[in-house]
């Protein structure tokens, strides 16, 4: 299906997207549209024919979990509303440890890096094999932007790219934008990747902005596009017409002037790649595998083979452990990098807890990130951003509070509004610490 050109729709946003001309789809984040009506700015652009694309942040389909069953039934809820003709998620995983591992639920909150390994490539493609069962639509996969990469790696990720397409028909959509990330934090060549990776199976291509500090590309979605990733928009142009292209843009939203400017550049982009345009030499997922590290023979059975899922399992426990709970580095990481993803996580979770509870930033002003990031401390997400307000609000109330009476009150009553008629008595919070102890353990 051809979508055209598109921007992705966020309520912040919602009237300059509707006042934009040329616009021949949109793509929502499915888990913050409710799945039985949507928002009025939507409906109005469907009304226009607009296409409006459910785009799933959640399911973690590069996890060492059978997807959820729940979460799958929501992203099909709302590809029926919407009317969509395909839905979309991440190659990632975002959560780990629970009963494969024996261990407490962590909650990374962000989309983090699947190794590409013959195991963890088993795994997505039951992942991917369930989901598509579950949808009514076909369904897209996203490359993902990393800060830090697995050690002995066997595929490179147009390899990775290849044989999940040959595997599974899956769709992709390519980010070009993550593709440059990549290159500048892990030094893979996006031509290579281009080159490498299945172009006919591309559904449609994300393009968005980000920033480089101290050597290490942000992929933040709140700064206008760079050259570099119009360079690499211009790279799988000259290889494929894919028959989408969207805007991303997550914060720091500009006019809506400067929004349509940065769709004419991109626009620019594709008509002047198009001139000089070049069609690849056809590489199928089979010459790929060839060209990959040596291996055994990889199953046909719509399972993963024995043993991958717990050696998955285990990997990404250990990884995002480290990550948010403080735990050793795993063997083979870059620790420097480490370091940095786990910096970058506990702002997000800051950042995202001040979204969905802004109240809490109001309340306690200046004081609130530094708070937060010390709460965040050996505490790692386990149960959605909502409960990780909770327990932050809990943990200042039972910790003696506010000096100052008034935002105390206003703290008190913001956690009655939501929680209950009291903080936690000294007991449960005893009994809360026991089992903090005993799930570490």
């Amino acid at each position: 299906m051809k979508l055209g050109m598109g921007i992705g729709w966020r309520p912040e946003i919602a009237a300059e997207v509707e006042a934009l001309t040329g616009i021949d789809w949109v793509e929502a984040v499915a888990e913050n549209l409710c799945a039985d009506h949507l928002p009025d700015s939507l409906v109005r652009l469907r009304e226009r024919g607009v296409t409006v694309v459910p785009h799933g942040v959640s399911l973690g389909l590069g996890g060492a979990d059978r997807p959820d069953a729940g979460r799958l039934a929501g992203l099909a809820a709302r590809a029926e509303l919407l009317g969509t003709p395909l839905v979309t998620e991440h190659i990632a995983f975002v959560r780990a440890g629970g009963p494969l591992t024996a261990s407490a639920r962590l909650e990374a909150g962000h989309l983090l890096p699947v190794p590409r390994t013959w195991d963890a490539l088993e795994v997505l493609c039951e992942n991917v094999r369930i989901a598509q069962d579950s949808l009514p639509v076909p369904l897209a996969l996203e490359n993902i932007a990393a800060l830090v990469s697995w050690p002995d790696e066997e595929l490179t990720e147009g390899q990775f790219l290849a044989e999940l397409v040959d595997r599974t028909g899956v769709r992709l959509l390519i980010d070009v934008a993550n593709l440059h990330t990549n290159h500048v934090n892990l030094g893979q060549d996006p031509a290579k990747a281009l080159d490498e990776l299945p172009v006919e199976a591309i559904a449609y291509v994300h393009v968005a902005g980000g920033v480089e500090k101290d050597g290490v590309w942000h992929d933040t979605h709140a700064h206008p596009v760079t050259a570099p990733v119009l360079g690499v928009l211009a790279e799988l142009r000259s290889r494929v017409d894919p028959p989408g292209v969207l805007l991303e843009r997550d914060d720091a939203f500009p006019p809506g002037a400067e929004l349509a400017g940065e769709l004419d550049t991109i626009r620019e982009t594709l008509r002047s790649a198009a001139t000089g345009s070049r069609r690849a030499v056809p590489r199928t997922a089979t010459s790929l595998a060839c060209e990959a590290a040596p291996r055994t023979e990889t199953p046909s059975a719509p399972t993963a083979a024995p043993g991958a899922r717990d050696r998955t399992a285990v990997a990404q426990t250990v990884l995002l452990s480290a990550l948010v709970a403080g735990t050793p580095a795993p063997e083979g990481f870059d620790h420097r990098r480490l370091r940095v993803q786990s910096r970058a996580l506990a702002a997000k979770r800051a950042d995202v807890v001040a979204k969905v509870a802004p109240e809490l930033p109001e309340i306690l002003g200046d004081g609130y990130r530094a708070a937060f990031l010390d709460y965040a401390k050996g505490r790692p997400m386990s149960a959605g951003y909502r409960r990780d307000a909770l327990g932050f609000v809990e943990r200042i109330l039972v910790s003696g509070g506010l000096p100052d009476p008034v935002a105390q009150r206003r703290l008190t009553h913001w956690w009655e509004d939501r929680s209950g008629p009291r903080p936690p008595s000294r007991t449960t919070r005893i009994v809360r610490a026991a089992r903090a102890v005993l799930a570490g353990k």
